[in-house]
């Protein structure tokens, strides 16, 4: 008998679900620290860190917002404890 099960996931056969939202989290990437806070809260799993450049050229994690599918809950917003994300119409 088995115990469990892994659903594989591919965004490409996904329904688009974020274009009704009337607000959408938007990112200040200065402030973000990349703690990953907002992705691990993320009802829709549709924020991710992704490695960018500073502009002293050190490679940090910044939060990125899919926004295909983030229906403009605002969890984001309330457990982000540097306050770099802020909903926007």
């Amino acid at each position: 008998m088995e115990k469990g099960a892994v659903i594989k996931y591919d965004a490409k056969n996904s329904p688009k679900t974020g274009n009704w939202s009337y607000l959408h989290p938007e990112v200040d990437k200065e402030k973000c620290t990349g703690c990953g806070r907002c992705v691990s809260f993320c009802p829709e799993a549709c924020i991710e860190l992704i490695e960018e450049k500073g502009v002293d050229n050190k490679i940090r994690k910044k939060s990125q917002v899919d926004y295909d599918f983030c229906k403009g809950c605002g969890v984001c917003v309330s457990v982000c404890p540097v306050k770099a994300i802020e909903m926007l119409k």
